[in-house]
């Protein structure tokens, strides 16, 4: 029996999933680690810590692999014995990962040279207004497909060079690595032989061309990136480098590689063109399959890079699918603030029981700004607000804002999306931990006007990965039996009327605009 381990490295946790060959977990593990606020605004990581949580949950979850073997002779049918675990009956490694999200290192030592700035921090966002008034927008916007902001991790890698002390004449010298949580986990596991990245998140930095495929040298000019820090771009899907054997017992092919988002999409088997899902993780993130090309958006969606399949799947030449996404910031984080911040809930389960405890939210609306504003407003100086309150308000009326807002705010993207694709979407496929509250879905089924269908797997983003490396190495073979592996858990209708969706976007919107601007930038 062989399986493919997907490591699924995300914002608030590290995790490990094996993977049978019907798609379908048979072992998983996962570690919480620590979130580190410095300043208002600013959100790290210890990139050691991340490692040290992903190896950990990897070797647990090689641990509980179900490896079973026949005896010989009359008794075989009724006689099956239970071997110890073995690292040998995992086929490849897939990997996906936190996008945007930026460590630097030592290149001899490993050591990180400054905690991971995370994609949600805000700290160059004067930056971005710098180089927005500098008229830089558009270029960047042409070349990468990506909105000039702090989310993405060019100015954030910029920050790190500049700020640390030393750091930038080490760069100079080719002394540092820098990579995006993909590249660090790489490097790692193959003892620092390897330092590549994948198409996929090397079109979230800001610094990657996405119609040349490489790094951008008028790009790296302006942020003043040295190239030699830059990892190498290789395929999503393709053996990239073998882990160091003492690591996890044996030396494993690492066959894929995307960003959470692109794996969740193919995870989905959103592999046509006009396809889109939605993931509910710690953000919310909406990407729709746009095909062999990218599409530039008219609506403050974002060009990405969805996945590249290369030869080793039978393709005479790499093949690469692009997508339109839309990024809300606070998805299921909104709940941990509730549990972390407001208190008001002892466990993220809570809340769906909470907030159906009264029949609406009682006109209260929660905009989770607490990093800014993503599609469709860009507004990095946007906070928290919440609106409505009256002497009646209780904390289930909160509970049930908390919802709305993430549905409220992926309705938003949903109709900037299907504006973009100039057609109606027919349905969102949905996925992410989230995603198993059903008032949540069925509120997004309402806001948005269309069928909400949750797969019978709702693991997609570590599938995403696994299905990656498994085509890479025949595991799989081809798109058609991903596709054939996919199944409705089920199906959500929306059901508010027309008349009362368009008065509740209309209330949220007045919501959204009065959290707006409300840092002020600095001069």
């Amino acid at each position: 029996m062989r399986y493919i381990l997907a490591l699924d490295q995300g914002t608030t946790s590290s995790r490990a999933i094996l993977f049978d060959h019907a798609g379908c977990v048979v072992a998983a593990s996962q570690q919480e680690f620590r979130q580190i606020f410095p300043q208002p605004g600013w959100v790290e990581h210890d990139a050691l810590e991340i490692w040290s949580t992903q190896l950990a949950v990897a070797r647990d979850c090689i641990q509980k692999t179900p490896i079973r073997q026949e005896i010989p002779g009359p008794l075989a049918i009724n006689s099956i014995a239970k071997l110890a675990p073995d690292a040998g009956s995992i086929a490849a490694i897939g990997i996906t990962n936190q996008r945007e999200t930026t460590v630097l290192w030592d290149r001899k030592t490993g050591q990180p040279v400054a905690n991971a700035i995370v994609w949600q921090d805000r700290r160059t966002a004067d930056r971005c207004d710098e180089l927005r008034s500098q008229g830089h927008a558009e270029l960047i916007q042409q070349k990468t497909g990506l909105v000039l902001d702090a989310y993405f991790s060019g100015a954030k890698l910029e920050w790190l060079l500049n700020k640390v002390p030393g750091v930038r004449a080490r760069a100079e010298r080719g002394e540092l690595a820098f990579g995006t949580i993909d590249a660090w986990l790489v490097w790692n596991l193959t003892g620092g032989r390897v330092h590549v990245t994948d198409v996929s998140n090397a079109s979230r930095t800001m610094l990657f061309n996405l119609h040349t495929m490489q790094w951008d040298d008028a790009l790296l000019a302006l942020f003043n990136i040295p190239v030699s820090v830059l990892p190498t771009v290789v395929a999503s899907s393709g053996v990239v480098a073998q882990t160091d054997a003492a690591l996890l017992g044996a030396a494993i092919n690492i066959a894929g590689l995307a960003g959470d988002q692109q794996a969740a999409t193919f995870g989905q088997a959103c592999l046509q063109p006009g396809m889109a899902k939605n993931t509910y993780g710690t953000g919310c993130f909406m990407l729709m399959n746009t095909g062999s090309q990218p599409v530039t958006s008219q609506n403050q969606l974002l060009s990405t890079v969805g996945w590249r399949i290369g030869a080793a799947v039978g393709a005479s030449r790499n093949t690469d699918t692009y997508c339109l996404e839309g990024s809300v910031f606070m998805g299921g984080a909104t709940i941990q603030w509730l549990r972390d911040g407001l208190q008001i809930i002892d466990s993220a389960e809570q809340v769906q029981a909470l907030a159906a405890s009264v029949p609406d939210s009682g006109d209260v609306y929660l905009v989770p700004a607490f990093t800014g504003l993503g599609t469709p407003n860009w507004d990095p100086y946007a906070r928290g607000a919440l609106l409505g309150l009256t002497r009646g308000t209780t904390r289930a009326h909160i509970a049930r804002a908390a919802l709305e807002a993430i549905a409220l705010q992926s309705a938003d993207v949903f109709t900037a999306m299907s504006k973009d694709a100039d057609l109606p979407l027919q349905e969102l496929r949905v996925d992410g931990g989230a995603s198993r509250n059903d008032l949540l879905m069925q509120m997004q089924a309402d806001f948005s006007g269309v069928p909400v269908v949750r797969p019978l797997v709702t693991e997609t983003t570590a599938l995403g990965a696994a299905y990656l490396a498994g085509l890479a190495i025949g595991f799989w073979t081809g798109l058609d039996e991903i596709v054939s592996q996919w199944r409705v858990g089920r199906r959500f209708e929306p059901h508010m009327s027309l008349d009362a969706r368009a008065d509740k976007l209309v209330r949220w919107h007045k919501a959204v605009t009065r959290s707006g601007q409300w840092v002020e930038p600095r001069p």
